[in-house]
């Protein structure tokens, strides 16, 4: 699900490509107007990082399994696992 352009409902009109490289999973999420963001998955507890740099990401646990990732005026909700806190 995702909201662009300041859109404040989400909606599923975004597609998700899913690539592995030598840095960890990236995840392109493309826009129904042609525009796109790209996060890298990492597993320091932040969920996922920009992968192109260009502007920083939230990211906010919003269910068991998923998280909203905004990055500047997109809002995405993605699927996400929890990792057991270490003791």
């Amino acid at each position: 699900a995702c909201a662009t352009g300041g859109e404040t409902a989400l909606s599923m009109n975004c597609r998700i490509e899913r690539t592995q490289t030598d840095e960890g999973l990236v995840i392109t999420i493309r826009h129904p107007d042609g525009g796109f963001r790209r996060v890298l998955v990492v597993k320091d507890g932040r969920g996922v990082v920009p992968a192109d740099g260009a502007e920083p990401a939230q990211v906010v646990l919003t269910g068991q399994n998923q998280i909203d990732v905004t990055i500047g005026s997109d809002r995405y909700r993605l699927p996400a696992v929890a990792k057991a806190a270490t003791p």
